[in-house]
Order: structure tokens, then sequence, then C-alpha cells
């Protein structure tokens, strides 16, 4: 399995701006498409984002549409997550996940590794 680490999580005021990385190691990171998905407290974990393992299959959750961007660099073993206007209902725990061979899902029994998570909190 790949190993993935989360950064860049924090506390931010609603309409700001924060950027997540997830930095693989372990496997050849091109072999992996890669997802976003976040967990508030006292609620299910919800897809985010996904992209494919060449970054052009794109997929985002209406939730997030217009304001998120997920993007990935193959050469630094990264995906990241821009996220833009935030608000308070954006405040979770975001993973980063990993599927080998796959396409970019939202069906997150697929991924095969998941990250430690970030907290992402966005006050009103």
């Amino acid at each position: 399995q790949v190993q993935l680490v989360e950064s860049g999580g924090g506390l931010v005021q609603a309409g700001g701006s924060l950027r997540l990385s997830c930095t693989a190691s372990g496997r050849t990171f091109s072999n992996y498409a890669m997802g976003w998905f976040r967990q508030a407290p006292g609620k299910e974990r919800e897809f985010v984002a996904a992209v494919g393992r060449t970054g052009r299959v794109i997929y985002y959750a209406d939730s997030v549409k217009g304001r998120f961007t997920i993007s990935r660099d193959n050469g630094k073993n990264t995906v990241f997550l821009q996220m833009n206007s935030l608000k308070p209902e954006d405040t979770a725990v975001y993973y980063c996940a990993a599927e080998f061979g796959g396409i970019a899902t939202a069906r997150d029994y697929q991924y095969d590794s998941w990250g430690q998570g970030t907290q992402v909190t966005v006050s009103s």
C-alpha cells in the first residue's frame, strides 16, 4: 500500500482559503487515482473531489464545485486541494485516499489507502 500524509489544515475565517497537500510514498504515485474526503463531527464521511492518474479526469461533490480545485503533481508524489470561499459547513477532518489502478471515483470503498487526516475549521 501507498503511505499518505496530509498537511495544510488549520483555522480560517469564512470566505478565506486553504490549500491541502497529500504526499505519497512507498509506491509509484502515478499508478493511483486520488481522492479527498471529509468527515464532520457526528456526520458520515463524504466525498469531496477526485482526480485520475494523469490528472485529466476530475470529479467534485456538488457542495464544493466552483470553490475547490483538486490537482496533482506526479513528479512530487503529491495531490492538492485548493479550497476557496470557505464556509463554516466545510469544517471537517479532511482525508486523502489512493486507489491503485483506478479512475477518479466518489466511492470510498474503492480506495486502498488513507491518510491520517488534517483538521479544517472555518469560523463564521
